[in-house]
């Protein structure tokens, strides 16, 4: 895996690209990533894509919430609801966060 050290643009395959798709740098602006390090940014992908699907799904969830909420069928239903929409919010804004911690460790790529 190459990195440009102008933009930071991944390349994963093969050997660093004569010139950055991004930023248009040349080749010797990218460096080769230890494996470790490489490896750890293949893994940090698979789990800041999964975070980036949990914050999706907990908007639905909200959303559903919303108009659970607005229906106000009677208070058992308005009750579960409402926890609904205060829990998707909490771990919508826990998985923001952890994606944030990712990103300031270099888990990110």
């Amino acid at each position: 895996m190459y990195k440009c050290t102008v933009c930071n643009y991944l390349n994963a395959e093969g050997e660093a690209p004569q010139k950055c798709p991004k930023c248009g740098a040349p080749q010797e602006k990218f460096e080769k990533l230890a494996k470790e390090h490489a490896d750890k940014i293949t893994r940090s992908r698979h789990s800041n894509y999964l975070l980036k699907d949990l914050i999706t799904s907990m908007e639905t969830i909200n959303d559903i919430a919303e108009q659970g909420i607005d229906d106000d069928l009677d208070p058992g239903c308005r009750k579960l609801f409402t926890e609904a929409k205060e829990s998707a919010e909490f771990l919508r804004q826990t998985a923001l966060a952890e994606i944030e911690n990712h990103i300031g460790k270099g888990k990110w790529g």
